[in-house]
């Protein structure tokens, strides 16, 4: 009996981790660069005679569907959408180094070049600073230039380049603050091919009537196996009632 019992709560489990990760889908598909959370789930088995026989799940995000989002046309100069699967690096609360699809990009009051969750843009050297006054241009492979404002007719001047990286290869995981990071730590390489659509952005490549399906799809397995207790109450009792009977 304890086999059905331990079954049901496990399912019950998975279905209540499962509707937590469509949620934060749900409530994403309008993020812009938004990447869909893959739910992972793995069997737990006790060891050793008889508790082999019962088995646990683990849920855990600990992937995304990278599969490129819609490019909506902007006409702003600042505004990018990467053109092809690599990631932008940008500066996470602790200061190390992560990585996102989110383009719509502005300048700080202190002149950092920073997109729209705030978060500092990187270059191939480090943090990229916008000098005052001065209007950036982007260019299709991340390269940042301004106007010499002392001397008009000269040529414009580089200030950085946006750091985009491959993660094909790499072990990514992605944190709850919604950026990726290289697993155990460590950086990602430059991808030297990488090129950003400019005056576009990338939407969430959530789908709203599929993220709703699945929603739709855990409640009704949870109320499923919600039910099996049930079943394994009634079963319980009337062997119970049986054994004094007899």
């Amino acid at each position: 009996m304890d086999r059905l019992i331990y079954t049901a709560l496990s399912g019950m489990k998975a279905s209540m981790d499962r509707q937590r990760v469509v949620a934060s889908n749900m409530a994403n598909a309008n993020t812009l660069g938004f990447r869909a959370e893959l739910l992972d789930q793995r069997p737990v088995t006790l060891q050793g005679m008889p508790n082999e026989a019962r088995a646990m799940q683990t849920a855990a995000v600990r992937g995304a569907d990278m599969a490129q989002g819609e490019f909506i046309e902007t006409g702003k100069s600042l505004d990018i959408a990467i053109a092809n699967e690599a990631l932008m690096a940008v500066q996470a609360e602790d200061g190390t180094e992560a990585y996102t699809r989110r383009g719509d990009l502005s300048v700080s009051a202190t002149g950092l070049l920073v997109n729209g969750d705030g978060r500092t843009v990187m270059g191939e050297t480090g943090p990229i600073t916008i000098p005052p006054g001065a209007n950036p241009e982007i260019s299709p492979d991340g390269t940042i230039t301004v106007a010499n404002l002392a001397a008009p007719d000269a040529p414009p001047a580089e200030v950085g380049r946006i750091k985009l990286a491959t993660w094909q290869g790499s072990p990514i995981a992605k944190g709850l603050d919604g950026l990726f990071r290289v697993e155990g730590g460590g950086i990602l390489p430059t991808d030297q091919e990488a090129t950003v659509q400019v005056g576009a952005l990338e939407q969430s490549n959530v789908k709203s009537t599929e993220v709703l399906v699945d929603m739709i799809d855990a409640q009704r397995l949870f109320a499923m196996r919600s039910k099996l207790l049930s079943t394994a109450k009634d079963l319980d009792q009337s062997g119970a009632q049986l054994m004094r009977l007899g």
